[in-house]
């Protein structure tokens, strides 16, 4: 590990420890002698809205979870749920935070024995400059502190005797990467949460918030289930591409894509770690069931760009997204050999959040100190550090060093990492 990542473990480790991360009983009991019990809003149940309940939860406050929909019904129902610090993200400090994110997950599925797959990932690229271009970006890793490292394609099939590699001469392992259900762990986060304390209202949307004339701190949610007054706001909003602009008073740019994930029956082990091959990510979850995931998303012409414009989560028809379903299981069975019978459950249009950036976007929003964002790309991989940290940050004042790049009054340039 190099003498930066060395720093900045080491700040984030003292960070943790001063701002009461790791817990410390008497100086939580501390913070909560010297302020009344804070009511905290969440909007958004996905796995990042989820995780940030449960932190602030166990952490004492006085939470709601609210979501127009139900838990996991959105951008997290249709996500991959690959849990990784790859080379893929780019520079240095969202990779840091990344690999943060890694063992937060370990953390929380420790203490909340969460069915989590861990396995690491393997993946490699048709074309040759490519290929040598990820053998870079795998030296990049082991020098961030990764473990990463490049395999023989004889060394690749070893760890998976039924993937057929493709004549790639070279095959990058990520062995600390990890995979979940994520409806099934945000349910489970959810549950937790309520085990503290926090109440969870589904089907309940906010129309609207207000500033109570006695006391600006504090806000009157307008929603369809009726006012709900609270003290501090958390918009986890995922891909919602209007929630910011309305409940926090900033423009965050988003170029939110689409992409088909595809979900099968359950069916015997074939599979132990991601694959991510061209054009097509695979993992098989602890039930059995395949995750597939295309690479590219939509075609980019008029007729999909009019067809997506009101961002669907699923198929016009049921032959459509039959045809999809086939069309993802056709290219797996390339890399799987000997696949039983592969029937697709569920078909899924997945909406990722992303910031113009590619970066997440974390703290108090610019115009309003009192409502705090946490929309982010990665969603699976930073859910479960970012529950910690925005539950620390709202529960102290404490600004965590780690997110200072991630802050919603950055400039946002448009750079297509994803």
């Amino acid at each position: 590990m190099n003498d930066s990542k060395q720093v900045q473990r080491r700040q984030f480790n003292r960070w943790l420890v001063s701002a009461s991360l790791i817990p410390m009983a008497g100086k939580v009991l501390a913070l909560e002698a010297l302020r009344p019990k804070a009511r905290v809003a969440v909007v958004g149940a996905g796995i990042v809205g989820s995780a940030i309940t449960y932190h602030l939860a166990k952490r004492g406050l006085d939470v709601t979870l609210l979501d127009r929909n139900a838990v996991a019904s959105a951008s997290s129902h249709g996500t991959f749920a690959w849990i990784n610090a790859s080379w893929a993200k780019q520079p240095e400090s969202y990779h840091a935070l990344n690999q943060m994110g890694v063992d937060a997950w370990h953390r929380l599925q420790q203490a909340l024995n969460l069915p989590i797959k861990w396995g690491g990932s393997l993946e490699w690229f048709a074309a040759a400059e490519r290929q040598d271009r990820l053998s870079r970006d795998v030296q990049e890793q082991q020098a961030w502190g990764e473990p990463a490292k490049m395999l023989t394609q004889l060394e690749a099939s070893a760890l998976e005797p039924r993937v057929a590699f493709g004549g790639a001469g070279h095959v990058a392992l990520s062995p600390r990467d990890g995979a979940l259900d994520p409806v099934l762990v945000s349910q489970r986060l959810v549950n937790a949460a309520k085990s503290h304390g926090a109440r969870v209202i589904e089907h309940c949307e906010v129309l609207r918030v207000d500033e109570t004339a006695e006391d600006q701190r504090q806000k009157i949610l307008g929603t369809s289930c009726g006012d709900i007054a609270v003290d501090r706001l958390v918009l986890a909003t995922g891909a919602d591409p209007s929630a910011i602009q309305t409940f926090a008073g900033f423009d965050l740019p988003q170029r939110s894509t689409p992409g088909v994930i595809v979900i099968t029956q359950p069916m015997p082990p074939v599979l132990s770690h991601i694959v991510v091959a061209p054009g097509i990510h695979i993992h098989q979850r602890l039930d059995g069931r395949l995750v597939l995931g295309e690479q590219e998303g939509a075609p980019e012409n008029a007729a999909h760009k009019l067809r997506l414009t009101a961002r669907p989560t699923r198929f016009p028809n049921a032959a459509t997204a039959s045809q999809h379903a086939q069309r993802l299981i056709t290219l797996a069975s390339e890399y799987l050999t000997g696949l039983p019978e592969v029937n697709a459950e569920e078909v899924i249009i997945g909406w990722r959040p992303l910031p113009l950036d590619g970066h997440p976007v974390i703290g108090p929003s610019p115009a309003d100190p009192n409502a705090y964002v946490a929309v982010m790309h990665s969603g699976v991989s930073l859910a479960a550090i970012v529950g910690e940290l925005v539950a620390e940050e709202i529960l102290t004042g404490e600004r965590a060093p780690v997110l200072t790049p991630f802050r919603a009054d950055r400039g946002f340039e448009s750079v297509k990492r994803y």
